[in-house]
Parts: C-alpha cells; structure tokens; sequence
C-alpha cells in the first residue's frame, strides 16, 4: 500500500515475531495484538482498512472439512466487521484463499458480501495469482473491494476493461498443449542448484522440515543433494525484498527457530507486487472521485 501511494496508520497481528517485524519496519506505526479484544476507538482515521482474516478454516489445502466461518481462526472475519461497523472506512481490501468462494457451498462468501452490503459498500472481487505480476509462485488469492455508498468504483479497481471476453484469443484445435512451468526447470545443469521455473503456493504452516511445502517446493542437484528453499529464497518467491523478515537483532543460535517462525511470517502474507496492484487501481479511483467532487462543488457555487 505504501508503493501505492497510501501511508500507514495502524497494525493489527496476533503473532509476536510478526508484530516485531512490522515495529522493526514501520517504528513509528502502533501495532495491537489482538483483534477480537480491540475498541475500534483506538484505531486512527484512515480511509482504507486492509485485511487478510485467517484463512486455516476455509483453505482447500486442509485436510478434512473445513469450519469456515465458523471456525476459530476464519471467524475472526465477524471480529473485523465489527470494528468497520463502529467506523465505516471509505474503502476495505480484504485478501483470502480462493476457497472462502466455496466455502459451505458458496454460504460463507454470501455471508461476507452480505456483511458489507448491510453496512452501505459497494463490493467486488476478483481471483489473482501471484504469477501473473512477474512472481515465481503459484498462488491464487481472493481479493475483495468495497467502497462505501459506491456501487461503481470497486469494479473499476479490480477489472481492467481491456480483459473483456471481447479480446480473448480463439484456441486452434492443432496447437500443441503447452509444457507446465511446474515441469520446466532452470539453473546450472551440471552444477546447480536446479529449480521448477514456477513454486507451488508457499503454506505459512508447512515450510519446515515436514509437510507438504517441502515435498512440493525444493532445491536439487545434479549429484543428488535435495534441501528446501531458504528462509531468503521463499521471500524472492512470494515477492519480498531479501532478509524482509530477517530480525535486526538476529542470534545465530536460534537459527533453526528463526527460520520456521520467518516461513511461517511469509507463507501467512499478501504478495507485495498484487497488493501494490490493487493499492494503485484504488489510488488512481479514489483521486479520480475526489477530483469529481471538487468539480460538483465548483460547479454548485
């Protein structure tokens, strides 16, 4: 959002390591620890509320049912909209996994849209994966846009009318299907390391040494070694810039540790890059409205 233009205000995040590593970014930006005991009082006047609730009840990646927004982490959703309810910011971006579409057969989506129509926001939203803003990641995401008394803008931010169906390619039935990025490989053949061009969608929960991030994403060599991507390599993955989530005090001896609590810190967050995309699109909006609204003012006296 800062890429965007925007300034921060206010954090809200459960997890100590996480909190340390906004304070060591953002020194000056006050960091609360709990949303469901926080008084949206406390929170600063901003126009824009982002928001990327829990997504462990609703991820088509657990295993089992899922709880959805009934569950203890998703349902944190409920906690959010509460404090919007004592508020109304101007604009809200919410981020989750794609599954909160299906979640309970589509009923939890409803209960979303329904949440902020009741509270007067326009709302739109969109699918979109990380590897289509020039990262090597595999990583499909739901992006919701709403905007207060506004019907019109959160579509203008989320959809670009040059994507119409109008401009979609016809297929040729004699076209060769093309190769899968996951099975293209690049690096040094013969020394290495080699890597899939494309990384499976980074887990904030299984990026250690067990789990399926580790089965899924991985560095090889010719001569057989095989080790799991670095605490660096994961933040290239997801967008970041290097040591992002490297502690400034950082203790050698707590390597091990470190490095699951900064795979776990990056496999929770947004990509940078779309969240720059969609900070931009609201940007270039919101300027546009309030420009339409100096006019009208103008135009009125």
């Amino acid at each position: 959002m800062e890429r965007a233009g925007f300034s921060l205000q206010f954090h809200c995040e459960v997890k100590p390591f996480c909190r340390d590593i906004l304070k060591q970014h953002w020194p000056d930006v006050t960091v609360d620890d709990d949303i469901r005991k926080l008084d949206d009082t406390k929170i600063p006047d901003a126009d824009i509320w982002a928001a990327g609730f829990p997504c462990q009840d609703l991820s088509l990646a657990r295993m089992g049912p899922r709880s959805g927004l009934r569950g203890v982490q998703s349902g944190l959703f409920h906690d959010f909209m509460r404090l919007v309810r004592g508020r109304t910011p101007r604009a809200i971006i919410l981020e989750n996994v794609h599954g909160l579409l299906s979640s309970h057969g589509g009923r939890d989506f409803t209960i979303v849209l329904q949440a902020l129509d009741e509270l007067g926001y326009g709302v739109a939203w969109r699918v979109l994966n990380s590897k289509d803003f020039g990262v090597p990641q595999q990583r499909r995401r739901v992006y919701i846009v709403a905007m207060h008394r506004d019907q019109r803008g959160p579509g203008e931010v989320l959809f670009e009318p040059q994507c119409g169906d109008w401009n979609l390619k016809k297929g040729r039935h004699d076209e060769k299907k093309s190769a899968s990025l996951f099975q293209t490989i690049i690096g040094d053949a013969r020394k290495g390391p080699l890597v899939k061009s494309i990384a499976h969608c980074i887990y904030a929960e299984s990026a250690r040494h067990t789990g399926t991030d580790w089965s899924r994403n991985y560095v090889w060599y010719p001569d057989g070694r095989v080790r799991r991507f670095t605490p660096n390599e994961v933040e290239r993955v997801q967008g970041f810039p290097v040591d992002w989530t490297l502690p400034r005090h950082f203790d050698g001896r707590q390597a091990d540790r470190v490095d699951s609590l900064r795979y776990h810190a990056v496999g929770n967050a947004v990509t940078p890059p779309v969240a720059e995309w969609v900070g931009t699109r609201l940007m270039a909006v919101m300027r546009r409205q309030d420009q339409d609204n100096i006019r009208a003012l103008a135009a009125a006296e």
